[in-house]
């Protein structure tokens, strides 16, 4: 059947009460009806225009160039709801609403489901904004489990941008689900407590489904606890909880592995409210931002992790095997540049056949906040106790900590934000892909990696580090620095994982 059907009535009442609900009353799941006048009203026809205002606002509409255009359904109603007036009122006609839901409903909504709204009647007049809308519709339908909306939405979003990677990424995740849910699961769930693994494969096809590349092997996802602590202005624990997350372990040989754990998809504020304490004006505006779901390091990388991806190929330039100033297997590596945390990411990419990467400024602060709008994940406030950072300096009435001097082992502290990831607050800086910009103007709402201004010289880092004093460990602080230099022992990263979650 049709992917959309778009039912335009130019309807007349003017022939006394029927029985029955009438035409336009009844509701029809994914149909669009769009009234010339609400039930209780008449449409007329005009003399001096020879015809009825509905058809004349509607072809009218339908015929605006460029900016105010009526490609979506939404836009076109909008502005049929006020034309149709205007021109009654102009040729001394009574009042007639175009109207598109039953008059019973006390919210009218133009369409069920709501994405429905946002369908794009007039492709060529379509603005960028118009397709953005439309893969939120997209990832909204897929996060709440509706599968088959959500593959007509990515479908419609690759009819107007035929090579968009998120649609032909989610297609083909989508597919994977679709297919999943039609076949009995390949193993239960144990009822034990503790890790729990399951085994996911690469979802086989049908004919009629179009083929596109999977990642190559198994990925093996396993469940892992782990406690999260709230504390509050004084630094007094308010609440400690056990969390469960997923995650992955990418064996990098000789018994060195590497976690990564499932960050979901979501929306966020991210920078900083005006009344944050130590913020800065490169945290503003604040701004909400969608992320799509990815894999992320439990830890930051580690001088053993380290040392085993420096012993692969060169890809573009060579990298030191031990270049960090504290020595450690499960010390964080440190005295790294921007780009040799970009040459270790392409080497891991090459081995695991997964596409590894430096996390976008977005991201990192989206997996740091974990759904908390508080400076830090902890809460109004950090202590040494929680982490490694220059606690000799108070952020808020907590009493004065410690100033360790030196790195920590990755998890030393052994609590966690919501999301399972830890050291996101202090030990050592860590790299993000975008490049420098003094604030968030014109940044990017869909997550992705800021590279479109000419200061090609500079990258930003985040988490701040245990020789820096709390403000500057914030969820929302920046730290911009020229990419290519060893900063030394306090500048470290982690890396993201886009491949996997495909499967």
């Amino acid at each position: 059947g049709a992917d959309n059907v778009v039912l335009l009535l130019d309807a007349c009442r003017n022939e006394g009460s029927k029985s029955g609900l009438g035409i336009g009353m009844e509701r029809h799941q994914g149909v669009i009806t769009i009234s010339s006048c609400a039930p209780s009203e008449t449409s007329y026809e005009i003399e001096e225009i020879e015809q009825g205002a509905f058809t004349y606002a509607l072809l009218e509409s339908l015929r605006i160039q460029g900016e105010g255009n009526c490609a979506t359904v939404e836009r076109l109603y909008n502005r049929l709801r006020y034309r149709v007036t205007e021109i009654n009122e102009y040729y001394g006609k009574t009042r007639q609403t175009p109207y598109a839901m039953p008059s019973a409903v006390r919210e009218a909504t133009i369409a069920e489901p709501a994405s429905k709204y946002h369908l794009i009647l007039l492709p060529r007049q379509a603005t960028e904004q118009d397709i953005a809308t439309l893969r939120e519709d997209a990832q909204d339908a897929e996060l709440e489990g509706d599968f088959q909306l959500a593959e007509q939405l990515w479908i419609r979003v690759l009819a107007l941008s035929p090579a968009d990677p998120k649609a032909l990424k989610s297609l083909r995740r989508i597919w994977g689900k679709l297919e999943s849910t039609a076949k009995p699961p390949l193993s239960e769930p144990t009822p034990e407590s503790g890790n729990k693994s399951r085994t996911i494969t690469p979802p086989q096809y049908s004919e009629e489904v179009p083929q596109l590349p999977l990642p190559q092997g198994i990925l093996n996802l396993q469940s892992f606890k782990f406690d999260v602590v709230t504390i509050d202005s004084q630094g007094k624990e308010i609440n400690r909880n056990r969390r469960q997350a997923e995650f992955f372990a990418e064996n990098l040989g000789n018994g060195v592995t590497l976690e990564m754990v499932a960050i979901p998809r979501g929306k966020f504020m991210m920078g900083s409210p005006t009344s944050e304490k130590g913020r800065r004006e490169s945290e503003s505006p604040q701004h909400k931002v969608t992320v799509q779901p990815f894999f992320m390091g439990k830890y930051p990388v580690t001088q053993a992790q380290w040392k085993a991806v420096a012993a692969l190929p060169k890809i573009n330039r060579d990298l030191e095997t031990e270049p960090s100033y504290f020595k450690g297997d499960n010390l964080p590596v440190e005295q790294v540049s921007w780009y040799d945390a970009v040459e270790f990411c392409a080497r891991l990419s090459k081995k695991t056949e997964h596409t590894y990467r430096l996390p976008s400024e977005a991201e990192w602060e989206y997996a740091c906040r974990a759904g908390t709008t508080t400076p830090f994940h902890f809460g109004e406030t950090i202590t040494s106790e929680l982490a490694n950072y220059g606690g000799i300096k108070t952020y808020n009435s907590e009493p004065k900590g410690e100033l360790r001097k030196q790195t920590t082992p990755v998890g030393h502290f052994q609590v966690a934000n919501a999301f399972g990831l830890y050291d996101m607050h202090g030990t050592v800086w860590e790299w993000c892909a975008d490049s420098g910009h003094d604030n968030y103007q014109g940044a990017p709402t869909d997550g992705s990696a800021w590279n479109n201004n000419n200061n090609n010289h500079s990258r930003l880092l985040r988490g701040g580090s245990f020789i820096f004093f709390p403000a500057y460990c914030r969820s929302a602080y920046r730290y911009l620095k020229d990419r290519g230099v060893l900063h030394g022992s306090n500048i470290g990263f982690r890396v993201v994982c886009e491949a996997a979650w495909t499967l």
